[in-house]
């Protein structure tokens, strides 16, 4: 039987160099304006502001770090989420075709309306491109992409050979 699992997080190394600046601001701002008793910055927001922003910008970091796209493949469906936001099954008799190509998407992240439908990538340029029968299309970024080849291919000849 065939099966496939994946799990992918944003681990460039590019993407903790701009977490850790990201993260730098608002630690040098405590730092300045509470333990050094100096204003940060030409108009320094209130202890309060500065409090709420540092922790404002700590979620943002910590909520990018969680993000992650699960994919699983069974003879009975595909299910994918791009958590924490998006969760979705397929059943395999919904598909028209399904196959791992190379593709060009600008960036990370859930991207709609390309000439893939909707994109759901984490990193590379590898991915399952579904085409379901209500004509609707998606693509599901892989770092698995021989594997994942293998095991759609799999499913769907047994499926073929079934009907």
């Amino acid at each position: 039987m065939y099966k496939f699992n994946e799990e992918q997080k944003f681990r460039q190394w590019w993407v903790g160099i701009l977490m850790t600046g990201f993260a730098f601001v608002p630690l040098y701002g405590i730092y300045q304006q509470l333990i050094m008793g100096e204003p940060f910055g030409d108009k320094p927001m209130s202890n309060l502001v500065l409090f709420l922003f540092s922790f404002l910008t700590f979620g943002i970091i910590t909520l990018f770090y969680s993000i992650q796209l699960k994919t699983e493949i069974n003879k009975f469906e595909l299910r994918f989420a791009f958590l924490p936001f998006y969760r979705r099954s397929i059943k395999w008799e919904d598909v028209e075709s399904a196959k791992v190509i190379s593709y060009v998407v600008l960036g990370y992240g859930v991207k709609f309306g390309s000439k893939y439908g909707t994109v759901f990538n984490i990193a590379g340029n590898k991915g399952l491109a579904i085409k379901l029968k209500n004509g609707k299309k998606l693509l599901i970024g892989t770092q698995k992409h021989i594997e994942l080849s293998e095991a759609v291919k799999g499913i769907l000849n047994e499926q073929s050979i079934e009907n």
